[in-house]
């Protein structure tokens, strides 16, 4: 929940990862909680944690995401239910628990995660096109739920980035990914920095007036035909 670019503009961050790994971001003004999106109690503690570490809680990023490469007749039940389970379940449980905390303060803003392919497939990502066409439709929908209160719901579409999400399927996921960005208009994969960026002018006063919008952040990736 958060990211680097907001604790660097001054906000206090729970950065929840499954990984222990997480446990090494540990600083001032971030708390990592070792934690499963998919799982209610997760949410729950990390808001709870949020409000406790912090006093309140503005801003959620809904950051999660996993990703299979199976064609739809190879699928398992058990590889559509994580991917569903991490990349929409988690969301819907984290923003229930953001926004119930959110209301009170009548103000607040939650950034999804999302992608080109909350518009755009190709063979072997069904599942997780799928999670995103889901996670498109359900930030405009909370966004229409939330904006009452003073809440903004956004996305940011992000394009291939330098990530470790294909670590479980490729030796070296970040250079699969980097070859993968050459297909974009601009010709490269983002930096992890570059979306980070786009989450934190999304969750600060500067987007006040976008509500409900998916933002593109994919180098053009989706202005164009699949190659």
């Amino acid at each position: 929940m958060g990211g680097l670019p907001l604790h660097a503009r001054g906000a206090s961050v729970i950065a929840e990862d499954r990984d222990p790994g997480i446990s090494a971001l540990a600083r001032p003004g971030i708390f990592p909680l070792v934690g499963d999106v998919a799982e209610e109690g997760a949410a729950r503690l990390a808001v709870a944690t949020a409000v406790e570490q912090f006093g309140r809680l503005d801003i959620l990023v809904n950051n999660a995401g996993i990703i299979i490469n199976k064609l739809v007749v190879d699928m398992t039940l058990e590889d559509w239910d994580r991917i569903f389970a991490v990349n929409i379940r988690g969301v819907f449980l984290h923003s229930r628990e953001a926004m119930r905390a959110m209301i009170p303060n009548g103000n607040g803003a939650i950034v999804n995660v999302g992608s080109y392919a909350c518009f755009q497939t190709f063979p072997s990502i069904a599942a997780y096109a799928a999670s995103k066409g889901a996670l498109a439709q359900f930030t405009r929908t909370l966004a229409v739920e939330a904006i009452d209160h003073g809440i903004r719901v956004n996305a940011v579409g992000a394009g291939d980035t330098v990530t470790n999400i294909l670590n479980h399927i490729h030796a070296d996921g970040p250079s699969a990914l980097a070859d993968y960005g050459k297909h974009a208009l601009i010709g490269r994969a983002a930096q992890p920095e570059e979306i980070a960026k786009v989450i934190a002018f999304l969750a600060s006063d500067e987007a006040s007036f976008m509500v409900g919008s998916i933002t593109m952040a994919d180098g053009g990736k989706s202005v164009i035909l699949p190659a």
